[in-house]
């Protein structure tokens, strides 16, 4: 039996929720009553999930730790087209051997938010490959072309010029339709996905005569004050070094404090609230940020990790000093552009982004503290030098 405190329910339904449709107060009287019925699809596409895409999965986890029927659903059919949201061309077909490596990638990583014990793994390619022409020819039925060109990225691509292809139009139709195989009571997602899922909860009433409601998450912004994205580079992975991690939720801006404990935490929302009173009357937001930072790391990590990663932001960050155990790099060369030498600290950042830090001051040589302005500088450093890329990252350069 599902928990009908409403209290917690109410917590649920409000806390970094976006949007209820068609209301909160129907839902909420569904749930009193019995069990619903409610799931979340993902299209396993082989991306890095980050505090961004955990805030509908703590959703997720939160109706299935309250007793409800959650379903996690796999879209290996529908990610055979692609959904457009957010794009200006098609996206590339998946093999079904590249989409279950995805999703296992994927589920590796949501296993720091989700109880896989408690949640129900389907795949639409189940019944979506088994529509036959006729199926289709009903689904079509049941909207009109225009409706469907509704969708703002179909408006950019007409204003702009660009090919909008038919199975990309017929993508919101077979999505909904998941919603009636299944014949849930509810639908999660990002704000983003709000055309497909009011589609499903129309072809739910068309199809099976029930009532379907969509629940839409809360966007959190990165570290600069964007929304959180890999394409800003201003997000904080799930799978991030405990440190890094840390030093990351350190450099978010104060305003966000309060809504990063309310969306990405369990703290309670009177604690919250006392943090809100406090910063008003002029407490210094650095120890809250710490505790958020803490608190947040915990949940990803452990109490021990993340206690470190806080010991270690003081050290190397507040007081400025040389972290132990500083990894090396090795040079070909103690004569090298300042971009060579970064390259070799970090070759999984972009030379852009390098560039970007050098102009920000972000690269100092140790321990005289010299920023390294310009990325296309040669300088010679000595051997055993320390840089610093960053607030957080130090580096011993080892001259071959």
């Amino acid at each position: 039996m599902p928990n009908t405190d409403q209290a917690k329910i109410n917590e649920v339904l409000t806390r970094g929720v976006a949007e209820i449709l068609p209301d909160k107060k129907t839902l909420t009287a569904l749930m009193i009553q019995r069990p619903i019925k409610l799931y979340l699809g993902i299209d396993p596409t082989g991306f890095l999930l980050h505090l961004g895409h955990a805030v509908v999965l703590r959703k997720l986890q939160q109706f299935a730790e309250l007793g409800h029927e959650v379903i996690l659903l796999i879209g290996n059919g529908t990610v055979k087209i692609g959904d457009p949201t957010g794009r200006d061309e098609s996206r590339p077909v998946l093999t079904d051997e590249i989409i279950e490596a995805n999703f296992q990638n994927w589920k590796k990583q949501a296993g720091a938010i989700l109880d896989f014990d408690k949640i129900k793994i389907l795949h639409n390619g189940d019944w979506l490959d088994k529509l036959t022409y006729s199926d289709i020819i009903q689904l079509l039925a049941k909207t009109t072309v225009q409706q469907l060109l509704e969708r703002d990225m179909f408006q950019r691509r007409l204003k702009d010029g660009l090919p909008i292809f038919g199975h990309e139009i017929i993508y919101p139709l077979l999505q909904g339709y998941d919603s009636v195989v299944m014949n849930v009571d509810l639908e999660l997602g990002g704000t983003d996905q709000t055309f497909n899922m009011m589609m499903g909860r129309t072809l739910q009433k068309a199809y099976n005569n029930h009532e379907k409601w969509v629940l839409t998450t809360q966007i959190i912004e990165g570290t600069d004050g964007r929304k959180m994205s890999k394409s800003f580079n201003n997000y904080v992975a799930l799978t991030e070094p405990a440190n890094d991690m840390y030093g990351k939720l350190m450099s978010i801006k104060d305003e966000l404090i309060l809504d990063y404990f309310t969306i990405l935490t369990d703290i309670p929302t009177i604690e919250i609230e006392a943090m809100k009173q406090a910063m008003e009357q002029g407490s210094n937001p650095m120890e809250f940020k710490k505790q958020l930072a803490l608190a947040i790391t915990t949940d990803f990590h452990d109490v021990q990790t993340a206690a470190a990663a806080q010991q270690y932001f003081e050290k190397t960050v507040q007081a400025g000093d040389l972290p132990k155990d500083v990894p090396t790099v090795t040079l070909n060369s103690p004569t090298q552009t300042v971009l060579d030498i970064l390259v070799v600290c970090q070759p999984k950042q972009s030379k852009g982004q390098l560039r970007r830090l050098c102009e920000q001051g972000a690269v100092k040589l140790m321990p005289q503290d010299e920023k390294l302005i310009d990325a296309g500088a040669k300088i010679t450093v000595d051997n055993d030098q320390i840089i610093k890329i960053g607030k957080r990252n130090f580096y011993q350069l080892v001259i071959r």
